[in-house]
């Protein structure tokens, strides 16, 4: 683990934070639920060809737990990505709010981009069907990061999928949750937001974080591992 991708990783998830939840923010009433859906798939797409040769562009203490599950990076790195992406979010959603503060009339309590679920649900989705919906959507976006990135870099089109994979779990998710399948871009917005975004906050922290351990167990199965990954295929 370098300084260089933890620095990445803080760098990537205070972009994605901004820009992708931003779009939610900022630019909702324009773009809607396909274009917010967008939004985050292709700044994700951006940063991974970015910071993914450096860091591996996680950006998501998802992702990373996936990969640690997988054997792919050791527990130390683990952790120092986990610390990095957390105050990346809160940076990202910090610089987020105060921009939002300048908009005329723009609502942030207990809103601000955050997830949600029950009376905070476009549909009203209970917090059983939240908690699946969270699962499920993790699950696939995991799997296909590690599907498409055999060593721990992201390189050459590996960003392509990932950012499609993103897409589509929030167009299937925005309605049902506003789409976390990332703690930390669910906890950054949720800091600011206050009320019922922080008492809600655990589901989407737990939720994507059991789907990318499942994602990391069935992608054992479906891609078994040669061996151990060598020491030269490692990001350090």
């Amino acid at each position: 683990m370098s300084t260089r991708a933890l620095i990445s990783e803080f760098t990537g998830t205070a972009l994605l934070v901004f820009f992708a939840v931003g779009a939610a923010v900022l630019a909702g009433d324009f773009i809607g639920t396909v274009g917010i859906a967008l939004a985050f798939g292709f700044v994700l797409l951006a940063l991974s060809y970015a910071l993914g040769p450096v860091s591996g562009c996680h950006v998501n203490p998802a992702v990373t737990l996936g990969m640690l599950a997988a054997r792919r990076i050791d527990p130390r790195t683990a952790v120092g990505y986990w610390v990095a992406q957390v105050l990346g979010c809160i940076v990202g959603a910090a610089v987020l709010f105060l921009l939002a503060k300048q908009v005329p009339g723009l609502q942030t309590h207990a809103q601000f981009g955050t997830n949600g679920f029950a009376d905070r649900s476009a549909v009203e989705l209970g917090t059983g069907g939240a908690f699946l919906a969270e699962v499920v959507l993790t699950f696939l976006f995991v799997f296909v990061y590690l599907s498409v990135t055999h060593r721990v870099a992201v390189v050459g089109f590996d960003g392509l999928p990932i950012g499609l994979a993103l897409a589509a779990v929030h167009i299937v998710g925005i309605p049902l949750t506003g789409t976390s399948v990332n703690p930390a871009r669910s906890l950054g917005p949720a800091l600011f937001a206050g009320g019922a975004a922080i008492t809600q906050l655990w589901l989407f922290i737990l939720a994507p974080l059991i789907g990318g351990g499942l994602a990391a167990l069935a992608q054992r199965f479906t891609h078994p591992p040669g061996g151990r990954l060598r020491e030269a295929d490692r990001v350090v």
